[in-house]
């Protein structure tokens, strides 16, 4: 499908579908989980980003600028109180009884800053609110030295370092690792949960899929019932009715032609019993003969082509016995037949109505060869592939669709003066259809004509 034009809103809303269409996944099941975790994700990030702008940032900011004060605090009280030994070690134990702040006085030159840390706003916020409330004061802060505290050291005095060791909890929203936890958690359970629900709500209409596939191919459709929402059960019951009546069809359309060759059968042979009693010229006897030979060969092509082998299970065929039979069937004198088959090759079929689509396709090669056909089964993929190839006339690019159609005989590329009635192929092409597979025509190796039968696995 091209791109809409002289609409410039429609282009572009079509470019956005077709990017859709090319990279959301292919089944009901995946897309339907996007429509889940998309949403979800979007929201968790939504609330993540709220909570880390507006509290965990606020709160931090808070309490760092709250620590900040406190450790002014202490400051402001050693630069107003005396220098003791008593006045410092009383100063220490009220920074740490009252505040609990560590608090301990060293003396000496500050040790050098351990390397600070790309990223931290803790150690941004603290850094900005000591210089704010101890001004001019030189100082240091580690902020991931040790496990669970924040080490700072101000230089008060000279000679004299006040280290203050205090928990991060004093200082930082530590509760951000448990609420995130926790979202993540429920996220996971919510998530779990909608998987398990999507299973059981989609189930039922990947199983009428897969039946609605099965009767298309002709296989038996086991166990299946309507189950899951009112709209997949309705869906379900109108597909059970359209296979009943279906059914109810062929089986009124086959009993309608047995009667119809029984009848027809009948009458032909009353003419050979006539024609046996007859007493004319031998010549003129045995073209009759020959024309009523060639109406029973009709009446069975007319037959077969409405036919639908809707009997027939489909059931594990060996491929390569089936090739077999079929060139058993096909021996020619003066043309040879070559079959070539993968070992083991197997696939579920229904073996009489394959016999017959592969058995027209190597008749018309060899009616039409000039003296060799090659027949080959293998399996590429997912496909049964079955190739029938000569070395005749072909038929040219433009006139292979044609030779599908019911009736139809080529007279440029094939020789009109052969016995048929022009069904054989469509025959084959409606058999390979009712397996779900198809029929390609092209120039084979060989020089003529290379008919090629693919059927899903």
């Amino acid at each position: 499908m091209s791109p809409p034009t002289g609409n410039r809103r429609g282009t572009l809303w079509w470019r956005f579908n077709r990017f859709l269409e090319r990279h959301l996944p292919g089944g009901l099941y995946g897309r339907s989980m996007l429509i889940v975790i998309v949403p979800m994700l979007i929201f968790q990030l939504v609330m993540t980003g709220i909570f880390l702008e507006r509290h965990w940032e606020k709160v931090t900011k808070a309490l760092s600028k709250s620590l900040g004060r406190e450790i002014g605090l202490v400051i402001t009280l050693y630069d107003q109180g005396p220098k003791t030994p008593w006045a410092l070690a009383r100063l220490e134990n009220e920074a740490n009884e009252i505040l609990d702040m560590g608090l301990r006085i060293e003396h000496g030159p500050l040790p050098p800053p351990h390397p600070r840390p790309i990223f931290s706003i803790l150690h941004y916020r603290l850094s900005k609110y000591v210089a704010r409330f101890a001004p001019g004061r030189p100082f240091w802060i580690d902020t991931t030295g040790q496990d669970g505290y924040v080490d700072i050291r101000i230089q008060v005095d000279k000679g004299v370092i006040f280290r203050f060791l205090t928990a991060k909890s004093r200082a930082y929203a530590s509760s951000t690792g448990i609420f995130l936890t926790w979202m993540a958690g429920t996220s996971f359970v919510l998530l779990l949960l909608a998987v398990i629900f999507l299973h059981k709500q989609i189930k039922p209409i990947l199983r009428l899929a897969d039946a609605a596939q099965a009767f298309g191919k002709g296989r038996e459709i086991a166990g299946f019932e309507p189950r899951g929402a009112r709209e997949v059960r309705a869906a379900s019951e109108a597909f059970l009715d359209m296979k009943r009546r279906i059914e109810r069809h062929v089986e009124q359309r086959t009993t309608m032609l047995a009667g119809v060759s029984h009848d027809l059968r009948t009458i032909l042979t009353r003419f050979r019993l006539e024609l046996s009693m007859l007493e004319c010229d031998g010549e003129q006897l045995a073209a009759m003969r020959a024309d009523v030979d060639e109406m029973q060969r009709m009446l069975e092509g007319y037959i077969a082509f409405v036919r639908d082998y809707e009997g027939e299970q489909s059931r594990p065929t060996d491929i390569c016995e089936l090739l077999e039979t079929v060139r058993a069937g096909l021996r020619h004198e003066k043309k040879r037949l070559e079959t070539e088959c993968q070992k083991g090759l197997e696939a579920r079929v229904k073996p009489t109505a394959l016999r017959r689509a592969i058995a027209n396709l190597a008749a018309n090669a060899v009616n039409h060869a000039a003296s060799r056909i090659r027949v080959r089964a293998w399996r590429a993929g997912a496909y049964l592939r079955i190739a029938i190839e000569d070395d005749g006339p072909g038929i040219p690019p433009g006139m292979r669709e044609r030779v599908f159609r019911p009736f139809v005989r080529l007279d440029t590329a094939r020789n009109q003066n052969m016995a048929g009635t022009g069904l054989g192929l469509s025959i084959a092409l409606d058999i390979a259809h009712k397996h779900g597979g198809d029929i390609e025509l092209s120039q084979a190796a060989l020089g003529g004509l290379r008919a090629e039968m693919r059927i899903p696995l």
